[in-house]
C-alpha cells in the first residue's frame, strides 16, 4: 500500500545533472515549497557531457546548463540551489569526497526529508539503464544521510567549523522500482513542466511534445495511488 507523503519544514534534493530534480521531483518540490516549505536543490556534476553535438564549446555548455539550473530553481520556488564541480560521466559509486560535500549541506540546511534517486535501481524494463552519476549520486545521499550526517565522528573538521550532526527523518527514493509513498502534484504538475523547460539545452529536440509526455507519466503515477497527477517514491523511515 502506498501512502500519501506529508508536507516537511525543510527538505534537501540531491541529484547528479541539472535537469534531473525536475524531472524526478519538480512537482513535490514545488508544492512543499508553495506550502512554506524550505526547499533546497543540489546537482552533483557540472552537466558538462550534457550534449551530443561533438562541436559543443564545453565551458559555454556548463555555463548555460548552470543559468537553466537557477531559472528552473526560481520557477520550482526552491530557498537556493548549489551545484557541486564534479565532472559528469565520472562519479565514483564510494567517493568519499562527494559524500563529505553532502554531509556539509545536510548539517548546513538542516533537512528534514531528503530527496534523491534510488541508488539500487539498474534496469528498467528491456531498455533503459539506469545512468551510473544517478546510481553514484544516490548511494553518496543515501551514506551521507545514514549515518554520517548524524554522527559527530564522521567528518569531525566539519564539526569544528560549527557544523554539528544533523539526523535526517526520512530518505525519499525517486526512480525506484520499489515505491511505498506517493506525493499528489496535480496542482503544481504545470509548474514542474514549466521548470523543466527552462532546460532548454536538454529539450531542444523534444519540443513542446514533452509536454505531453511528462503529464502522462504524472497520470500514470497517479492512477497507481487513486489521484490525478502523482511522483512516487521509496520512502525510508530513518
Amino acid at each position: 500500500m502506498m501512502l500519501p507523503v506529508e508536507t516537511p519544514s525543510r527538505a534537501l534534493a540531491v541529484y547528479a545533472h541539472p535537469d534531473d530534480p525536475e524531472v524526478a521531483v519538480g512537482g513535490t518540490l514545488a508544492r512543499w515549497a508553495a506550502a512554506g516549505a524550505e526547499v533546497w536543490i543540489v546537482v552533483t556534476t557540472r552537466g558538462d557531457k550534457g550534449s551530443a553535438d561533438p562541436d559543443v564549446e564545453v565551458q559555454d555548455l556548463v555555463r548555460r546548463r548552470r543559468q537553466e539550473s537557477e531559472a528552473a530553481a526560481a520557477v520550482l520556488g526552491a530557498a537556493g540551489h548549489v551545484i557541486l564541480d564534479h565532472a559528469d560521466g565520472d562519479l565514483a559509486v564510494d567517493d568519499s569526497v562527494l559524500r563529505r560535500e553532502l554531509v556539509r549541506l545536510v548539517r548546513e540546511k538542516k533537512p528534514d526529508v531528503v530527496c534523491c534517486p534510488d541508488p539500487t535501481a539498474v534496469f528498467f524494463g528491456d531498455s533503459y539503464v539506469n545512468h551510473r552519476d544517478h546510481r553514484a549520486t544516490g548511494f553518496a545521499a543515501v551514506d551521507a544521510v545514514a549515518p554520517a550526517a548524524g554522527n559527530p565522528h564522521y567528518f569531525p573538521e566539519l564539526a569544528a567549523e560549527g557544523l554539528g550532526p544533523h539526523v535526517v527523518t526520512s530518505l525519499l527514493l525517486t526512480g525506484t522500482l520499489e515505491p511505498n509513498a506517493y506525493v499528489d502534484i496535480a496542482g503544481t504538475l504545470d509548474r514542474k513542466i514549466d521548470a523543466l523547460y527552462k532546460h532548454r539545452s536538454q529539450l531542444a529536440d523534444h519540443g513542446e511534445g514533452f509536454r505531453d509526455f511528462m503529464r502522462e507519466r504524472a497520470e500514470e503515477a497517479g492512477r497507481a495511488v487513486g489521484v490525478r497527477h502523482a511522483e512516487l517514491f521509496r520512502r525510508i523511515q530513518l
